[in-house]
């Protein structure tokens, strides 16, 4: 798969506990497909952090890539915002 095909998404970062891996919450919105109320659709993605330069808080864009462990197939490709240090 090209560099150009690979899927990308945007969200939260919600802990960075473990080494060059931080868990991503992408938030996006979806038609319930029999009333057609919008309502958030929520999941959380491990992403590899290199260099372990993400902290909880920060919006991120992550990239899909290869599997790296048996639940991350995703890359940190930029730290879009950085959160409120706390």
């Amino acid at each position: 798969m090209s560099r150009e095909m690979r899927r990308r998404l945007t969200g939260r970062v919600v802990s960075d506990k473990m080494q060059k891996t931080v868990v991503v919450l992408v938030e996006r919105t979806k038609r319930h497909p029999l009333y057609g109320k919008t309502i958030r659709a929520r999941k959380r993605y491990k992403a590899h952090d290199e260099e372990n330069a993400c902290r909880v808080g920060d919006l991120v864009r992550i990239v899909e890539s290869r599997p790296i462990s048996k639940e991350k197939s995703w890359v940190v490709e930029e730290i879009l915002e950085r959160g409120t240090a706390e």
